[in-house]
C-alpha cells in the first residue's frame, strides 16, 4: 500500500514550484524546493561558511500514522557547495503539524545563496517500528563484545 502525505500550502507560498517530488522513477527521495517569502524571493537567503539556516519551503505535512518523513542532503549540493544537514536525517514525526523547513549548513568554504525554487534536499517516507524497553541485570555475550568506534581494524 503507497502511504499519502496530505500537503497544505503556506498561505504566502508560490504554489507554481509544486509539490515535492521524485526527478527519476527508481529515486527513493523526493525533492523538496526552497520556496522564500515573497519580500526574500528576488535576493534569495545567503548561506556564510559554516552558517547554518532554516530554509523555508512553504508546506506543512501530514504523515499517516505508522510513517516517518527523512529529511536528507542533496548529494549534488554536498559535492559541488559543501550544503548538507546538520541533523542528517532529520525526522519529520506523524503528529508534527507546523512548517516544513529545511536546516541548511554551509560546510564549503565560499558563501552559497539559496535560491528561490532550488531543491535543496530530499524527503524518503519510511515505516516506523517502536521499540518496547526492558531493563535487565545482564545482556547476551558476542564476538564483538564492546568494541566501539574503529574496534574492527577498518579504515
Amino acid at each position: 500500500m503507497t502511504p499519502v502525505l496530505r500537503v497544505l500550502w503556506e498561505d504566502w507560498a508560490d504554489r507554481s514550484l509544486g509539490l515535492p517530488g521524485y526527478a527519476t522513477d527508481g529515486a527513493a527521495g523526493a525533492d523538496i524546493r526552497a520556496n522564500l517569502p515573497p519580500e526574500a524571493r528576488a535576493e534569495g537567503i545567503a548561506l556564510a561558511p559554516m552558517a547554518r539556516v532554516i530554509v523555508p519551503t512553504g508546506l506543512r505535512l501530514e504523515i499517516p500514522a505508522g510513517y516517518e518523513v527523512q529529511i536528507r542532503p542533496r548529494s549534488g549540493l554536498a559535492l559541488k557547495h559543501g550544503l548538507s544537514l546538520p541533523n542528517t536525517p532529520g525526522t519529520i514525526d506523524s503528529d508534527y503539524r507546523g512548517p516544513l523547513g529545511v536546516l541548511l549548513v554551509n560546510l564549503g568554504d565560499a558563501p552559497y545563496v539559496v535560491k528561490h525554487g532550488a531543491r535543496i534536499a530530499q524527503m524518503i517516507v519510511a515505516p516506523v517500528l517502536r521499540a518496547r524497553f526492558e531493563p535487565v541485570s545482564g545482556l547476551s555475550s558476542t564476538a564483538r563484545a564492546e568494541g566501539g568506534f574503529g574496534s574492527t581494524g577498518q579504515e
